[in-house]
């Protein structure tokens, strides 16, 4: 199965969003590489809220271009074979934590929005950090930091707020 089946299964198996969900889905049937960052119509991105271990606090990176406290997460690569793999690459490249793993039951939510290179159409995952973790900074980030649920609204956009909230309820 292809990166853009992935997408596509995950897509049509997500039960929430239904406005979002369809323009997603539509776009990755006008697109055949709708997962590429090369696609300029726009493309399907993948991002993982991560959670510390006590499910307490969350992790959010101050993203270098944007300069907006965000969930990890970016562009599909090649080695994705997944969605999922994709959010969880994109988290442990950008914490620097190791031995993540994603909220069962598939994506938390859906988030589309401009950024410098073109729509993207975010698939928004959650994953939970090992007891002991230890983050490191990315070059992608001019900084990292853990945030009480309570603190979130106050750093971070609307987005953001909602992917902790759906990430809460999960929990």
């Amino acid at each position: 199965m292809s990166l853009h089946d992935d997408a596509v299964a995950v897509l049509s198996g997500y039960g929430d969003q239904d406005e979002l969900r369809e323009l997603y889905l539509a776009h990755l049937s006008a697109h055949p590489d709708g997962v590429w960052k090369s696609c300029e119509d726009g493309h399907v991105t993948a991002s993982a809220l991560v959670v510390d271990p006590e499910r307490d606090r969350v992790l959010l990176t101050l993203h270098g271009k944007i300069h907006k406290w965000l969930q990890m997460g970016g562009h599909c690569e090649p080695s994705d074979a997944t969605l999922a793999d994709a959010a969880l690459r994109e988290a442990a490249e950008e914490s620097g934590v190791e031995g993540l793993r994603l909220l069962r039951g598939g994506p938390v939510r859906l988030d589309r929005h401009a950024t410098p290179c073109a729509w993207h159409l975010d698939v928004q995952y959650a994953a939970i950090a090992p007891a002991g973790a230890v983050e490191s900074i990315s070059d992608e980030s001019l900084d990292l930091r853990w945030f009480g649920y309570d603190e979130v609204a106050k750093v971070a956009d609307e987005s953001v707020v909602r992917l902790m909230e759906g990430t809460r309820a999960l929990l």
